[in-house]
């Protein structure tokens, strides 16, 4: 009997000892699953701690009530200027989403507790960055809340080497060293049309700025900054700071320069009149200065600010290859999608990791693959593509980069006095000026959407005008920026998806959004959207190109078909069309037999 006991036993015990084994194992292949490959390098690499994303799985809200009330929490307390851009251009549905509620500060607090340093807080990624260990991101991994863990995407920032050119002086004429630059884009025509930037907003992501230059400090005419913020030192100073490298504030003061300098005779930027928001995003001490959580909380602070355009001349690639540079997967590109999705024009540089001719291959950075973002090549003072601009298309097949301006030998203040000027070289310095134009261009249409701010410029540019089409290579995209031809075309484009109606039909593939079934060149979907044809069953498709009422599909609406739905009326779920449900509602009642009487005794063609 004893032994029988201890037999008992040692099987229990077997038993259990396997159950604790097959879940530690299943606990490590969850912990495995949540661990992205490229943080798992990472830390075989470094040994740790690393820089990385927690990506959460929710926004902590319980019901369709707390939503709402979530979200007018969030509207309740938002920049009204803000609000406004979004009521013009946002494109997502209503003026807040899941996207705009803050992160669950208890998730937050799980995951500190661990030991981790928190670095960032992202509304729109839905997402915290960290410092952190093995043990650390492992101890996090284990959190019910966590969705994955991956790291932070970094950057060699390349920086521009700044040639200083001289002072500025009488005799140069208005613009100074600008004019050429600017005159490439034909953007002085719309500056004399009245348009220079005057009650727009610019946000800039950089590496800090140093604003004591003549050029901003004009008499009258100070550059104007509506807010501020240091994402290094976390503080609202981005200007140079005890314990700063000497060359922190370079890069972002070329770029600034080009945009927001003013003075008369020796130079003028891009948008003068414009106000601005300034993020320190990048630390140039750093091997890998440009680091993507900075960015994404940079972009998160120009749209809250209430900005109308960001410019950024910054870029990542690191762990990810050219296939994952689709529109979705980076995060700095996930970020710009939800900016432009809210009425945040975003120009940001293509790169310069140089082009080859070869349509097959491409040499972006990430978020230049963003779906609205304008990503930004540089070009010579004569038109001629720069050699190191990088060329697309994106993984998706799309084209990128769209436009160019000048970034060979484009002149802006020199960082380092308070009176000189400076060439510089790159694709940081042309997508400043392609900002400077769409600035303008926003100051005379502040209602144009992104997608329509991107339609009017693209038909415009250069190469697109005198090719019909932009370049089959995907290295100068459309082409050069004409900001003038910009600011007097006509877009005709009904569903505002940035491109003209015309090319939507000649281009279509048989999708709802770009047929055209009764022929009068305009998309079915906005025939529906504006009211010129019925959608009764809100399929997509014009009731008069559909036999809407043929329930026994003998080409007649007649006395067939109303004694068929007759014979079905009242059903209520789950009814079908032959049954007599013509608006598609899943009932036979009274608008589906008015549906019918509305075509009674007609034939179909």
């Amino acid at each position: 009997m004893l032994r029988r006991s201890k037999g008992m036993l040692f099987s229990v015990m077997m038993v259990l000892a396997a159950s604790a084994l097959v879940a530690a194992g299943s606990s490590r292949a969850q912990l495995r699953s949540k661990l992205h490959n490229g943080l798992t390098r990472l830390l075989d690499q470094t040994g740790g701690p690393v820089r990385a994303w927690v990506l959460l799985a929710d926004k902590g809200i319980a019901s369709p009530e707390a939503y709402a009330d979530a979200l007018e929490e969030v509207a309740a307390d938002y920049n009204p200027r803000a609000i406004e851009r979004r009521r013009l251009r946002r494109s997502a549905p209503g003026l807040f989403d899941e996207r705009d509620l803050p992160v669950v500060q208890s998730y937050v607090e799980a995951v500190t507790t661990t030991g981790a340093q928190l670095r960032v807080t992202s509304r729109w990624v839905n997402a915290v960055s960290v410092l952190a260990n093995r043990e650390q991101l492992e101890a996090i991994a284990e959190l019910a809340f966590v969705r994955q863990l991956q790291p932070v995407l970094r950057s060699r920032l390349i920086e521009p080497e700044p040639i200083r050119v001289g002072r500025g002086g009488p005799g140069r004429g208005f613009y100074g060293y600008a004019e050429e630059q600017l005159e490439q884009m034909n953007l002085i025509a719309v500056h004399g049309a009245g348009y220079t930037g005057q009650g727009v907003v610019i946000g800039i992501l950089d590496t800090g700025f140093e604003r004591s230059h003549e050029a901003f400090n004009y008499p009258g005419h100070a550059l104007n900054v509506l807010a501020e913020w240091d994402f290094l030192n976390d503080d609202g100073d981005t200007s140079i700071e005890p314990g700063d490298d000497p060359d922190q504030h370079r890069h972002g003061t070329l770029i600034l320069g080009t945009l927001g300098a003013y003075y008369p005779d020796s130079y003028v930027g891009a948008a003068y009149d414009a106000s601005f928001v300034l993020t320190k995003t990048e630390d140039t001490t750093d091997e890998y200065p440009a680091e993507e959580d900075y960015y994404v909380a940079g972009l998160e602070f120009v749209e809250a600010n209430g900005a109308d355009v960001a410019t950024s001349s910054l870029g990542y690639i690191d762990w990810y290859t050219q296939d994952d540079l689709d529109g979705q997967t980076a995060v700095t590109t996930i970020a710009v999608n939800t900016a432009t999705a809210n009425g945040l024009v975003c120009c940001t540089a293509a790169g310069n990791g140089y082009h080859d001719g070869d349509p097959d291959t491409s040499h972006l950075i990430a978020p230049s693959d963003a779906f609205q973002v304008i990503a930004c090549g540089a070009a010579y003072s004569t038109g001629e593509i720069a050699e190191f601009s990088s060329d697309g298309p994106t993984a998706d097949g799309r084209v990128k980069p769209e436009l160019l301006a000048q970034g060979v030998d484009t002149i802006t203040v020199w960082p380092y006095d308070t009176s000189g000027y400076a060439y510089a070289n790159g694709t940081s310095l042309s997508t400043p000026l392609v900002a400077g134009a769409v600035a303008c261009l926003a100051g005379a249409h502040p209602e144009w959407s992104v997608n329509h701010m991107r339609g009017q410029l693209l038909y415009t540019a250069q190469d697109y005008v005198a090719n019909g089409t932009y370049d089959p290579l995907y290295v100068r995209g459309y082409g050069i920026v004409d900001a003038y031809a910009a600011l007097n075309f006509s877009l005709t484009d009904c569903n505002d998806n940035g491109i003209a109606d015309a090319d939507d039909l000649a281009d279509c593939d048989g999708s709802a959004w770009c047929s055209d079934c009764n022929g009068n060149q305009v998309p079915d979907e906005c025939d529906i959207a504006d009211g010129t044809s019925q959608d009764v069953n809100v399929n997509g498709i014009p009731d008069e190109c559909e036999c809407l009422g043929d329930l026994d599909g003998d080409d007649y609406i007649d006395l067939a078909d109303l004694a068929q739905l007759l014979s079905n009326y009242g059903t209520t779920g789950g009814a079908t069309y032959e049954d007599g449900d013509i608006d598609a509602d899943g009932d036979v009642d009274l608008s589906d037999l008015a549906a019918l009487l509305a075509v009674y005794g007609t034939a179909c063609e």
